[in-house]
């Protein structure tokens, strides 16, 4: 007989059973189950969504259970856990799924699952959660436990966010994280205009529109991108148009000598190198030998030929022999503004992983000053809105290089819809989610004295 295909539900349960107990990033892996399930391509949209509307409402969805489950969450079998979450998340959020096709889903992979005492567990819990909807979250007193509940973040985040950026701004940002990412894609203008790849993606049947703060952006509005020729063949990269900006900050020039000191995966180097003309030289380092590989993939692919991929720890560079005239050190962070993207990393980041990555990264500074040419620039970006990993870190390294001072031009290199993001003294970007339609990105420019009487001034 043949073996009857899992269905949708059934593979977002496995799905979210494996990135909670293998800690596994969620984009990674639910490449790897949509490859592996045989799905049809129709059902992709909809597992998707199931996925990650399940781990960014987590918190949440736990609320409501615990109202109408008798036993402590924690009692349940994970797959039950799992299974009542993401049929919560379906009656919740999702208007075009019938409640009782999401009821009666449920009961069946419960009962094939499990046994008759289970179905009928589950059959309980959402019938009741259908007839009585949703508790008022109004029933946690304490405002900040509140908004962690229902914006459903850890606690300890949105504690450091009250912190750093008070309670309106963190009640904004919490809730931005929960929106769906804009998807964007940088056109290669080494190789082609826009006007010319728009018409190219439109035969491809994806729809895009230009991004109204990013030049070099297009934002897509229907389609899969990375199915189409267009970016087979190197005419466009995807890449969130905050982390787009960190290129345009280092303002690269053809001809000179950049270092990019964390490059992997390599969508930073290959925008630096574009906008050099491929004329200069470029070398990309990583740590991990096996992502400096993939870098060569993705300069052939689109048409470039000046990066040299380095299997390297930036921690532990010397003075270079020709120093470089740029460097853009895109640090390891904590990862805490791209939420929106990456759901699954607010439930496997601990508060004690931002002092272990500050070390890192002032560590990696450190290191990288000293093949920074005198006059030369350091770009040092992070995907993170975390204040510990982003101002301190750079008020921290001022503070210990005396040749080391704030660049203010961004203001001069940056497009001008991001002005209003930029610092008072022009040498920092802070984009938080929900402003521009990116991720969460922190951008700073430094520079180095050119002569000893720069220094002592």
């Amino acid at each position: 007989m043949k073996k009857q295909e899992a269905t949708v539900r059934e593979v977002a349960l496995d799905t979210l059973l494996k990135i909670e107990q293998q800690q596994a990033y969620s984009n990674l892996l639910l490449n790897d189950m949509i490859k592996s399930s045989k799905l049809a391509k129709v059902d992709v949209p909809l597992l998707t969504e199931i996925v990650y509307g399940t781990i960014q409402r987590q918190a949440s969805l736990d609320f409501v259970l615990k109202h109408f489950s008798k036993k402590p969450l924690d009692k349940l079998q994970d797959w039950v856990l799992v299974l009542l979450r993401l049929s919560v998340y379906q009656l919740l959020h999702l208007d075009r799924v019938p409640d009782h096709a999401i009821l009666n889903e449920a009961v069946t992979i419960a009962n094939k699952r499990g046994h008759k005492g289970i179905s009928g567990m589950v059959n309980g819990i959402l019938r009741n959660v259908l007839r009585q909807g949703a508790p008022s979250f109004d029933s946690i007193k304490e405002p900040i436990e509140r908004l962690a509940v229902k914006g459903s973040h850890p606690q300890w985040f949105v504690n450091r966010l009250v912190d750093q950026y008070g309670f309106d701004e963190a009640e904004k940002i919490v809730f931005a994280n929960l929106e769906h990412p804009v998807s964007s894609i940088r056109v290669n203008e080494f190789k082609s205009d826009k006007d010319t790849i728009k018409e190219m993606l439109l035969e491809e049947g994806v729809e895009v529109e230009e991004s109204p703060f990013m030049p070099h952006a297009l934002r897509v509005t229907r389609g899969a991108v990375q199915h189409t020729d267009a970016f087979k063949e190197g005419y466009v990269s995807i890449q969130d148009e905050g982390s787009m900006l960190v290129a345009l900050a280092l303002d690269p020039k053809p001809g000179e000598r950049i270092l990019d000191a964390c490059a992997a995966p390599g969508g930073k180097s290959m925008h630096i190198a574009e906008l050099m003309q491929n004329e200069g030289q470029l070398i990309s380092g990583d740590i991990h030998k096996h992502k400096v590989e993939l870098l060569e993939a993705q300069q052939k692919r689109l048409g470039l030929s000046i990066i040299e991929g380095v299997a390297q720890d930036a921690r532990k560079l010397d003075e270079a022999s020709e120093p470089f005239d740029r460097v853009l050190v895109d640090a390891p962070c904590s990862g805490l503004g791209v939420l929106q993207r990456k759901p699954d990393i607010k439930w496997k980041k601990k508060e004690s992983d931002i002092s272990r990555l500050q070390e890192i990264q002032a560590d990696i500074l450190d290191a990288v000053w000293k093949t920074l040419k005198p006059g030369g620039r350091l770009i040092y970006s992070t995907c993170t809105i975390d204040k510990n990993e982003n101002d301190h870190q750079i008020t921290s390294f001022l503070s210990k290089h005396s040749d080391a001072s704030r660049d203010t031009s961004l203001t001069a290199v940056l497009p001008k819809a991001y002005h209003s993001a930029i610092g008072e003294d022009g040498s920092m970007v802070q984009l938080l989610p929900g402003q521009f339609g990116t991720d969460g990105f922190f951008i700073t420019s430094i520079k180095k004295a050119e002569t000893i009487e720069e220094v002592a001034e």
